[in-house]
């Protein structure tokens, strides 16, 4: 647990360029105290109790306004940036340097029983607002941008956008890692679609104009 702890704090030194120094960190990074408190509640939830390690993740939630189930089971290197309304349900699965941003929701579709939760890969990176429901799997090295509702499975090294979530983008290999955080550099579908149809109406325009000023000078 020590072990995962370590990694992450370094995961905040990593990829929070606003970091200053480990004092700074351990007092006023809200996602960082959540993971600490679910690394506990989860180490007793295993042992199975059961009411203490809800106490313990409903009392994380009051302070950092995260809520992590405490049988959720998450990866080291793990980091929530801002943090403020992610939930993370009972049997979600998270991998190893997976990185999420404010009101991400890893959750179920209804009242199913068992595991109803999704599974995400490694080094995933989650946007803001992000919806991952139902048990479905997220693939390693996958970006979800921000505002994406994913009901459906993702392979390994895609981008995935929209409502609902489509993947716009997959490659072989990680090719820029450093831009894990940029998330102006993620695909926006609807956007280029905009783009083609407002050349598709200047066109157009440009056509009607030109056989009026025919017609005019005929």
């Amino acid at each position: 647990m020590f072990k995962r702890l370590r990694r992450d704090i370094k995961a905040v030194f990593d990829r929070d360029p606003a970091v200053d120094n480990l004092f700074e960190v351990l007092l006023t990074y809200s996602g960082l105290h959540a993971i600490i408190c679910h690394r506990f509640s989860h180490f007793l939830y295993s042992k199975g109790l059961r009411t203490i390690p809800r106490f313990t993740s409903q009392l994380a939630r009051f302070f950092t306004g995260i809520e992590i189930h405490p049988g959720a089971v998450i990866g080291s290197g793990f980091f929530i940036d801002h943090g403020m309304g992610v939930v993370i349900g009972e049997t979600t699965e998270v991998g190893d340097n997976v990185t999420l941003y404010q009101g991400v929701t890893l959750g179920g579709t209804g009242k199913e029983r068992g595991k109803r939760h999704p599974t995400i890969g490694n080094n995933v990176v989650v946007g803001a607002g992000a919806k991952i429901l139902g048990s479905i799997k997220i693939g390693d090295d996958v970006k979800v941008g921000a505002g994406s509702v994913v009901l459906r499975e993702v392979p390994e090294n895609s981008t995935v956008v929209g409502v609902p979530g489509r993947v716009v983008s997959r490659t072989g290999h990680r090719e820029h890692p450093e831009l894990d955080l940029q998330h102006a550099d993620l695909p926006d579908p609807i956007k280029d679609k905009l783009f083609e149809l407002e050349e598709d109406f200047l066109k157009l325009k440009k056509e009607i104009l030109s056989n009026d000023f025919k017609e005019d000078t005929g």
